[in-house]
């Protein structure tokens, strides 16, 4: 079943952007693949809105993939949010486990896709650890995310919802954690924000403030 886009719902989020006095918003969704172009219009309709409302207002937008649509990332990017994110949330061994309605190279190809039409906009993913993947892993992820553009990468604790959910392989320490902060610095990324309870929203102003004065174009 489609649910209907509500066309005020744009202006209601700018209001309420606006109300707030925030100075970064970050836009997302439920993935929306009953709509054709999978959201894509909502989005870039938010950011205008939240633009004409509150222009000093920094916008992050955390997409899905939009089945791999290059027009329906054209049209989230030619808003100009400030920052495009997209989460590849595992390493692609685990994909049929954990995303099995996702692909692990279509998700890299969004983020891509992001950077060359767009390349001033800040590209960020992120993903979650503690679900059987290996430490090679996470540092195979990082690679192909920096060599897709990526300059902001978050690292969180996989949090087992119900029984019936995937389980919790292992919990990582604090200072596992740090190590992976800082192996993605030193590897490329202009800011990694990782820790038990990091989500993409997370501090997400103070991300990007790190990643501009890091050098992030």
């Amino acid at each position: 079943m489609t649910v209907p886009v509500r066309p005020e719902e744009a202006a209601e989020v700018a209001d309420a952007v606006s109300i707030l006095n925030l100075k970064h918003a970050v836009i997302t969704s439920v993935t929306r693949d009953d709509l054709p172009d999978g959201g894509a219009a909502f989005f870039a309709g938010t950011i205008r809105a939240i633009r004409q409302k509150s222009p000093g207002c920094k916008v992050e937008v955390l997409v899905p993939d939009f089945r791999g649509n290059r027009d329906s990332i054209a049209a989230v990017l030619d808003a100009e949010p400030d920052i495009f994110g997209h989460n590849v949330e595992t390493v692609p061994r685990l994909y049929p486990l954990v995303r099995s309605q996702a692909d692990y190279s279509r998700s890299l190809a969004v983020l891509r896709c992001a950077r060359e039409l767009l390349p001033a906009v800040t590209v960020k993913s992120g993903i979650m650890v503690g679900l059987g993947e290996s430490i090679k892993e996470i540092l195979d992820v990082m690679t192909d995310l920096l060599q897709s553009g990526c300059g902001i990468l978050t690292i969180g604790q996989y949090l087992c919802p119900t029984r019936s959910h995937f389980p919790v392989s292992r919990y990582y320490a604090p200072d596992e954690f740090e190590e992976l902060k800082r192996t993605g610095v030193r590897l490329g990324f202009k800011w990694v924000e990782a820790g038990p309870l990091v989500r993409s929203s997370y501090n997400a102003d103070e991300q990007a403030r790190r990643a501009v004065e890091a050098g992030q174009d």
